[in-house]
């Protein structure tokens, strides 16, 4: 269902008017909230201890570079993935971003 909606004074139709917008904020009372999940074992991340065990057997490395940031990087790409510090702020545009850099290791889901 295609909804308008307006943002800095344009609109535009959104496919789930109920899902985050860009900006991470709630666009409809009743939105679901989404989870990351490392598919091979069915996981739901619950916290950065438990993603950075995943992406460290995948390879990814810790970056230390901004201490505002928890950052991985992975040698064999150009690839980096920044989070914010603060879990309650990790969002489902850093979970697509971990899912896109890991092909079928994560999903987003509703949860």
């Amino acid at each position: 269902m295609k909804s308008p909606m307006k943002v800095n004074g344009v609109v535009r139709l959104v496919e789930n008017p109920g899902a985050e917008s860009l900006d991470g904020s709630r666009q409809g009372s009743s939105a679901r909230r989404k989870v990351l999940v490392h598919t091979p074992t069915n996981e739901v991340i619950t916290s950065y201890a438990v993603l950075e065990n995943k992406l460290s057997s995948l390879g990814w490395e810790r970056y230390y570079d901004d201490p505002d940031l928890l950052q991985f990087h992975k040698r064999s790409t150009v690839h980096l993935i920044s989070l914010p510090k603060d879990f309650s702020k990790f969002k489902s545009m850093h979970m697509f971003d971990i899912v896109v850099k890991n092909r079928n290791m994560f999903e987003v889901r509703d949860m």
